[in-house]
């Protein structure tokens, strides 16, 4: 009887080391680089991708489960705009600017879908998800430096290429608290309000988009708790 017992016992064992090998299998975090085009949201530019820049960025994500991620990000974006044809209001030699933005930021993941290699808790390695965050945004000379908060909101789709290596595209437009990063000094004139129109809130700030695509690799295999309870 006692054999049988430890026979048993033994049985179960394996089987919940099984079962939460199945839970907690996968990696902890992603780290990876990703590019694509940046543009401005402004006074002087209301269409999406008008005046298309580069965008290159280094990003860290946390996996809190398979639906659940915290992403970290630093990147380095080209935004410029110009007074041509803007609503053909603006009285004038036409103004531009061009300038590089520097943007750290957090963002919360949520999938529609567990992420990770197929038979992982249900889990599928085609997965959207949509993201929500706050950042920071520095905009070096040549007008001015200007630092501002953003606040990224937007939507993703990565796939699991091997049970390492994952591949993704991403949207977001990111919301700042300034209304400076479009400001020139060229011809002595500055972008800042062209319309001398007053206003607060963020809709009367600027913005900008990122559309990227990238490559992270996992790192840190989750442990296994199977043999917590012996």
């Amino acid at each position: 009887m006692v054999r049988k017992l430890k026979t048993l016992s033994v049985i179960v064992l394996l089987c919940c080391c099984s079962l939460a090998h199945a839970q907690d299998d996968g990696y902890l975090m992603e780290i990876g680089v990703g590019g694509g085009g940046s543009f401005y949201m402004g006074d002087v530019n209301t269409e999406l991708y008008n005046n298309t820049n580069g965008v290159f960025s280094v990003i860290a994500r946390y996996n809190v489960n398979t639906r659940f991620s915290l992403k970290a990000n630093l990147a380095a974006a080209g935004i410029s705009g110009s007074t041509e044809n803007a609503y053909g209001l603006l009285p004038g030699d036409e103004l531009s600017f061009s300038r590089t933005l520097y943007d750290f930021g957090v963002q919360v993941e949520w999938g529609f879908c567990g992420y990770g290699m197929e038979g992982w808790s249900g889990c599928k390695r085609l997965a959207p998800y949509g993201l929500l965050g706050v950042g920071a945004t520095f905009a070096p000379k040549p007008a001015q430096n200007d630092f501002a908060a953003n606040f990224p909101i937007g939507m993703g789709l990565r796939y699991k290429l091997s049970e390492r290596v994952n591949i993704g595209l991403e949207w977001t437009m990111r919301f700042s608290t300034s209304d400076r990063l479009d400001v020139t000094h060229s011809y002595g004139t500055s972008l800042e309000d062209p319309f001398m129109i007053k206003g607060k809130g963020i809709k009367n700030k600027d913005s900008y988009s990122f559309t990227m695509l990238y490559v992270t690799f996992d790192v840190f295999k989750r442990p296994c708790h199977c043999n917590d309870e012996q």
